[in-house]
């Protein structure tokens, strides 16, 4: 049965929003927790991409490769921070965007150097099939993609929320000093808030392997519609960050269908100035 394109285009305009959702909440917890903006946080997705790629090559599917990934970027995020991030911290705030601007040039340049500018895919995906469902068709490794980017942003939800590292990093985004006089650890937090915003885009990359490949600059693809995302939904929110990924994965799949593919960001970036100049703050942000 013929159902038309608009629903086959909503569906995938979700699927592709959850894997944005999953890229922006790392970066909006970093900003919500330290005040800080990471630029090379897509240049930590494509390692993480690369690292999958890495795993493949011993027989580890990008499912199972997913918690490697994950705790290898946590580690390297935790680290960053404690000999680089936490020094820029202590000069003046422009030295945290020079630093990480710096970081993201680094990254890329290794990358290049070390991998080419060859496109790298995971060999043998264990999703390659076509699901049929009233009419609308969805790819096997998108939906895993995207169901596996809802229950993983469901469980930093749940973990910031009701766990006692969680509400510490709550306590800090919501006034450092108070935490401090409350006995939380602050630059311990720090780690651990720059190590989980990095190990986001660690799952993220991880799943990006099933339905995209690893190339030096994707990351900053990547990277850019994820400051949108975070804007619009209000930086340090992670409920408004899932409803701006939404609709910006909506708005990218019907712009590309019903304007462009090369024009699929134009209404994501009209989107984004509508937002600015009517609500500064974000959708769910607060002033």
């Amino acid at each position: 049965m013929d159902v038309g394109p608009l629903p086959q285009l909503i569906v995938s305009g979700i699927l592709t929003g959850l894997l944005f959702a999953l890229i922006s909440v790392g970066l909006t917890l970093i900003f919500g927790v330290m005040d800080v903006v990471n630029f090379a946080h897509g240049e930590f997705l494509m390692l993480a991409m690369y690292a999958t790629f890495g795993l493949g090559l011993i027989g580890l599917n990008p499912i199972l490769a997913l918690p490697v990934v994950v705790v290898a970027m946590f580690v390297l995020g935790a680290l960053v921070y404690r000999f680089f991030v936490k020094r820029l911290l202590a000069g003046p705030p422009e030295a945290v965007v020079f630093g990480t601007f710096g970081l993201l040039v680094f990254l890329q340049g290794a990358a290049q150097f070390f991998f080419t500018s060859d496109y790298r895919s995971v060999l043998n995906p264990p999703f390659s099939g076509t699901l049929h469902l009233g009419g609308i068709a969805i790819g096997e490794a998108q939906l895993a993609a995207g169901l596996g980017a809802l229950v993983l942003i469901a469980a930093i939800f749940g973990f910031v929320e009701y766990t006692e590292p969680g509400r510490a990093l709550r306590a800090l985004s919501e006034d450092r000093v108070a935490a401090q006089l409350m006995g939380i650890d602050v630059q311990r937090m720090n780690a651990f808030a720059f190590g989980l915003g990095i190990a986001c885009t660690g799952a993220a990359g991880a799943l990006l392997m099933l339905t995209y490949q690893a190339y030096p600059r994707i990351g900053t693809e990547f990277a850019l519609t994820a400051f949108v995302v975070v804007a619009l939904g209000g930086f340090g929110s992670v409920h408004g960050v899932l409803l701006g990924a939404l609709l910006v994965g909506l708005v990218e799949v019907l712009g590309g269908y019903y304007i462009a593919p090369a024009l699929k960001m134009l209404p994501v970036y009209a989107l984004y100035l509508a937002v600015v100049f009517l609500r500064p703050q974000g959708l769910l942000g607060r002033r």
